[in-house]
């Protein structure tokens, strides 16, 4: 069972994105912020991480640099997960070391899609 580590900060985004995702055979990891998610990366080394950018104490991409600068962890990825979807936003998270992002509200399909597709890029 491939194991996804979700660090939001949101309780009903969490609760969505555990569901849709045990629905789909994942086990899903959580945290509520960027401190306990780059801890809990080190400490159980998931297959994915999806990552909250708005986060109450470091923000996403401070933590998703965290991740990506330590060398048993930088090959993990992690698809952002925003509210800010605006122009040159892209950019500034994938600059960030982030493999992709999907925009809130997430949606069912884009997070399943997501998370299947940036797994198998990994996998290779």
């Amino acid at each position: 069972m491939q194991r996804i580590l979700c660090i939001e900060d949101n309780p009903q985004n969490m609760r969505l994105v555990r569901k849709i995702l045990k629905h789909y055979g994942y086990e899903v990891i959580e945290a509520v912020d960027g401190t306990s998610g780059v801890a809990l990366a080190q400490s159980e080394v998931p297959d994915l991480i999806l990552m909250d950018i708005n986060l109450p104490d470091i923000d996403g991409l401070d933590a998703t640099n965290q991740i990506k600068n330590n060398p048993d962890l930088a090959h993990i990825p992690i698809v952002a997960l925003t509210a800010n979807a605006m122009y040159g936003d892209e950019e500034r998270i994938l600059a960030a070391g982030c493999d992709g992002y999907i925009s809130k509200p997430v949606s069912k399909n884009a997070l399943v899609e997501k998370v299947a597709e940036t797994l198998a890029e990994h996998a290779r």
